[in-house]
């Protein structure tokens, strides 16, 4: 007689490892919680950038990926590109931020 208990372990081990591999992060991929995290970060970022009189909140976007912050859009001058960074910076869970900010041309 043929034992088939090894086999269905085997089975069951071929089942489960998709769905046990699907949950676990990959470069381009986050965890649950880093995506939390990282959707706080992005709230904070912006409500620091809100309170801020001079930096213009609703003309800079924030995304947030494992604790990089990136900061786009327009601004005013060098110095509220530069006070928008500083801002960034000071909030808890930012590893680095990156300015990719433009200045707006005089008009």
């Amino acid at each position: 007689m043929i034992n088939t208990k090894p086999l269905l372990i085997a089975a069951l081990v071929a089942a489960t490892l998709p769905a046990l591999t699907a949950c676990s992060p990959t470069p381009t991929r986050e965890t649950v919680g880093e995506y939390t995290d990282d959707a706080t970060i992005t709230t904070r970022v912006k409500t620091a950038l809100v309170e801020d009189p001079n930096v213009s909140a609703m003309q800079v976007n924030v995304e947030t990926y494992r604790g990089v912050v990136q900061l786009s859009g327009f601004v005013d001058s060098q110095a509220n590109a530069a006070r928008a960074v500083n801002l960034a910076r000071q909030v808890p869970g930012v590893q680095s931020v990156k300015n990719d900010l433009r200045i707006k041309p005089a008009q």
